[in-house]
């Protein structure tokens, strides 16, 4: 006779009798889950596990620290049966049976009136995952089952449509320093579900081939600008589209907030009163110094780092940076944007007291496949960079960490 397939339901447990016999691993797994459900739950074991007794310090269950007795689950909603003893088991099986109790069976699924399935949750949906007698009831192949699908939520390569709500808007998705596998999972979800992307160059790119074919790519750096400067193009593009009713994701390199403008187009989508969510992304100031294996700080040589801007040369009136000053700190300096300010920014340091000698490391195109770390000191970096045809986006890395080797040695 063929198997018949379990019905798959969920259980709301809030405030419900559930009852738990047995205090052991088993258990302890099984718990949190029942807590977060908001359930009653009672737990009948002479014995736990340490975490399985802090749970009862804490008020999150109730321990009765003894053995099965008959009428433990006539007023219980749900039970769980993970104790040692299969005289027990199989008594408290019975009672459940008679009562119409929910109960799961550790020791023998087929004696049970229930099974736990496998679960994730990923933003607000819960995935269950069983199998069937004829496929073996294999735990590792179900939760392999479980884990492929909630990572492919969560990191956005598995993509289900809304249909009943959907939040529309604006969000500022930090792209990580260039490899796309870097980009936060929260953020390559979020660029998963986009309708629309304007995206900076600097974003990673290999992620936009993989949006489904509906989805407008528009190029920041090709917004045309009309009577508008390049900012207040983009910011009404955002703000365009979202008036719309689409989900717009304003893809964006490294962090929005780590010279990225990310605050003035917030302070734009504000103004037009467009909902606008900011995803923080790791910062090529220290991811791509760490790809190049250069530790920003390290034991000994740097307790603390600083990051500038070099798009303004030192001795420009624009300039906001204090060069002075950081010429006397004795930790790390990484400047972002400052390829082709990099020969007086050197000049300023060391008319301000840094060593000539310090070392210096350019890395370009940082965690792509074309990264390329360039090597040389303050007297000799223009010349270098000059020489070895260093482009933009390059990280500089100004410091004694620049010579930390593998070993720890300087």
């Amino acid at each position: 006779m063929a198997e018949h397939p379990a019905y798959p339901v969920g259980l709301r447990l809030t405030g419900r009798h559930v009852v738990v016999l047995g205090g052991g691993q088993v258990a302890q797994r099984r718990l949190p889950a029942l807590i977060a459900a908001g359930a009653d739950i009672h737990v009948i074991s002479p014995e736990a596990t340490p975490s399985v007794e802090a749970m009862a310090d804490a008020k999150e269950i109730t321990w009765h620290r003894r053995g099965y007795a008959e009428g433990d689950l006539a007023t219980a909603w749900y039970a769980l049966i993970a104790t040692s003893d299969t005289e027990a088991n199989t008594r408290a099986s019975a009672e459940a049976e008679a009562n119409r109790v929910w109960c799961v069976r550790s020791d023998d699924a087929d004696a049970a009136t229930a099974w736990t399935p496998a679960t994730g949750s990923s933003e607000g949906v819960t995935v269950a995952v069983l199998t069937t007698k004829a496929r073996g009831r294999d735990p590792r192949h179900t939760a392999a089952i479980r884990d492929a699908v909630v990572e492919g939520l969560r990191d956005g390569t598995l993509v289900a449509p809304h249909h009943r709500t959907r939040t529309t808007g604006v969000a500022l998705v930090g792209g990580g320093p260039g490899d796309p596998d870097l980009i936060t999972v929260r953020g390559r979800r979020l660029l998963a579900e986009a309708d629309v992307v304007i995206a900076d160059r600097l974003g990673p790119r290999d992620l936009l081939a993989e949006l489904p074919p509906h989805v407008q790519v528009i190029d920041a750096a090709k917004i045309p600008y009309g009577r508008f400067m390049a900012q207040e193009a983009i910011n009404n593009a955002l703000i365009e589209h979202a008036r719309q009713g689409k989900s717009v994701v304003r893809l964006k390199g490294g962090d929005p907030y780590v010279f990225g403008r990310g605050m003035e187009e917030l302070q734009a989508l504000a103004e037009a009163g467009i909902p606008c969510t900011v995803v923080p992304g790791i910062s090529s100031s220290i991811s791509v110094p760490g790809a190049a294996g250069i530790p920003v700080t390290h034991r000994g040589v740097a307790h603390e780092f600083t990051v500038v801007s070099g798009h303004v040369a030192p001795d420009d009136e624009r300039s906001l940076v204090d060069w002075a000053s950081l010429a006397k700190l004795t930790g790390t300096l990484v400047v972002l944007m400052g390829v082709d300010k990099i020969g007086r920014i050197a000049e300023t340091l060391v008319a301000h007291g840094k060593s000539p000698d310090t070392p210096v490391a350019l890395v370009q195109e940082g965690t792509t496949a074309a990264q390329r770390r360039v090597d040389a000191t303050l007297a000799t970096v223009a010349d270098t960079v000059a020489a070895q045809e260093v482009k933009p986006p390059a990280v500089i890395v100004i410091g004694a960490v620049v010579a930390v080797g593998p070993d720890g040695t300087v």
